[in-house]
């Protein structure tokens, strides 16, 4: 199965281009992600983290 897809790709020009391009999207998103997480303020994480403690619960009488 391997070299069925194998040799598709390789008949492609410039296919090698796709995994360098997915390896730095993957990179700069967790970056990104890293450097968000650890400059975001204290009080911002722990307003989102009780959002969905704080939203009253709808059952079935309230509709």
């Amino acid at each position: 199965m391997l070299k069925f897809i194998k040799g598709n790709l390789e008949a492609i020009e410039g296919v090698s281009i796709y995994p360098i391009i997915s390896l730095l999207i993957f990179f700069t998103f967790f970056t990104l992600l890293f450097l968000y997480v650890f400059t975001a303020k204290k009080d911002h994480i722990n307003t989102l983290s009780e959002m969905p403690l704080n939203e009253p619960i709808k059952t079935q009488e309230d509709e």
